[in-house]
């Protein structure tokens, strides 16, 4: 009688195993593919917005009635970036009120959540554009519980995907993050 060993695979975390999760060959694939992501995104934003994500700082605030978009030049004395993000920012502005989310469709890949209620409910919604002395904000309000909610959501996708590290989530009436 012969005798055969078989071998099971465990799935074993890697630090569990004595390598850095990074080293790890089975999280070699997502870690890379994140990479690959974030690379994207950054490419397709520079060239969507006009100005290089390196040269400016991005922010997504969630508000107890809606939210902003703010972005400021890294440099205050770049007033060229600085420029460049009051037009990109008045011209999202323009667009998010007349229902259009092609930029962050285009620059995400992916249809963000909250936008198909953001277009439905467009009407409820206000986009403001807002100059700041590094560059300008969209200050995005609503009195409508689904809409906020949708902006909101839209928002956390925003700080998700762009790594910014605002706090997220909902919040009750009257308060700000």
């Amino acid at each position: 009688m012969k005798m055969q060993l078989v071998f099971f695979a465990l799935a074993i975390p890697a630090v569990a195993c004595g390598q850095s999760v990074t080293s790890c060959p089975m999280h070699d694939p997502h870690e890379k593919s994140a990479e690959q992501h974030a690379a994207a995104v950054d490419s397709r934003g520079d060239h969507a917005m006009g100005f290089s994500h390196e040269r400016s700082a991005h922010h997504f605030r969630i508000l107890s009635d809606g939210g902003a978009i703010e972005v400021d030049a890294s440099d205050a004395a770049d007033t060229v970036t600085r420029d460049e993000i009051r037009s990109h920012l008045k011209h999202i502005a323009e667009m998010f009120a007349s229902g259009n989310f092609k930029t962050p469709m285009f620059i995400h890949d992916v249809t963000p959540p909250g936008v198909p209620m953001m277009e439905s409910k467009r009407d409820l919604i206000s986009y403001l554009f807002e100059p700041t002395p590094k560059g300008g904000r969209v200050v995005i309000t609503t009195a409508d519980p689904t809409a906020r909610t949708a902006i909101h959501q839209f928002l956390d996708f925003q700080i998700d995907d762009h790594r910014t590290g605002d706090r997220k989530g909902d919040i009750p009436p009257g308060l700000t993050k």
